[in-house]
């Protein structure tokens, strides 16, 4: 477990960087022009026609640096989303072989621990660290060293349980991620509005563009963060489902075949 800690850690930063330049790239290249080709043509078309009633653009509605920062961070958590998933769904593939390799429905005794121990610890040093074999081994060690199924069930749910406590842990910064972006939508209400109330004077005079444009920028990026937002928490929920079925599923893997078979 510690050496995945780095390589989790550098992949989070890389992500972050990539997700950085890829949504700037794009606002630079696509959505920043052609909100303000849009917004040019509808202030000509106002000016032509002053009955004229103004469009909406979506690329209007994300052009600021809010929503900007919004979709970094959603590409950036569900780059995380999908790393966690796809480290549970390895785990999960293990499930379905014998690891044990004992035939059905035999035994297992206290002088069959040190085979069995074997079999597991020759397993890959990717899968060894998995859940299942931890939890495996550790039911195996703990039947040598006492013979009491009583106290091998308990290691074995003891190595489960820290396993799911370990698990809720790593989405910590998924759900700060979640939180943050509606965060951010609300600095850009916060700053929209108060644009807006900075140029009071000029709709009183009757120009009340700048006005509609500042508070546009408000409601926009509340919109585009709470979307999101709703987005990523179904995803978050996914992966959270996913992590707790691997450790139900490893309990009853070790109790279906070995807490079972093991005789005094």
């Amino acid at each position: 477990m510690k050496k995945a800690f780095p390589a989790e850690f550098v992949y989070q930063l890389f992500s972050l960087l990539i997700a950085f330049i890829l949504v700037h790239a794009l606002y630079v290249t696509l959505i920043r022009p052609q909100a303000d080709a849009f917004l040019q043509q509808e202030a000509l078309n106002m000016q032509d026609n002053p009955d004229y009633v103004q469009q909406r653009s979506f690329y209007v509605v994300v052009k600021d640096y809010e929503q900007e920062s919004c979709f970094v961070l959603m590409l950036w958590a569900l780059a995380i989303l999908g790393y966690k998933g796809r480290a549970v769904y390895r785990q999960q593939k293990l499930l379905e072989r014998d690891l044990l390799k004992l035939p059905e429905n035999l035994p297992i005794g206290p002088e069959d621990t040190r085979d069995l121990a074997g079999r597991v610890q020759s397993l890959p040093e990717a899968e060894r660290e998995s859940l299942l074999p931890r939890a495996l081994l550790t039911a195996v060690e703990r039947f040598a060293a006492t013979r009491n199924v009583q106290d091998v069930s308990t290691a074995a749910r003891a190595v489960c349980d820290s396993e799911g406590d370990r698990l809720e842990s790593e989405l910590s910064i998924i759900r700060y991620i979640a939180w943050a972006i509606p965060s951010v939508g609300f600095i850009g209400t916060v700053r929209g509005i108060g644009n807006a109330l900075g140029q009071a004077h000029r709709a009183v005079e009757g120009d009340i563009t700048g006005v509609t444009a500042s508070l546009g920028v408000a409601f926009n990026s509340t919109f585009i963060a709470l979307v999101i937002s709703i987005v990523l928490m179904f995803f978050i929920h996914q992966l959270q489902l996913m992590q707790e079925r691997l450790v139900l599923d490893s309990e009853q893997y070790v109790d279906r075949w070995m807490i079972r078979r093991l005789k005094v």
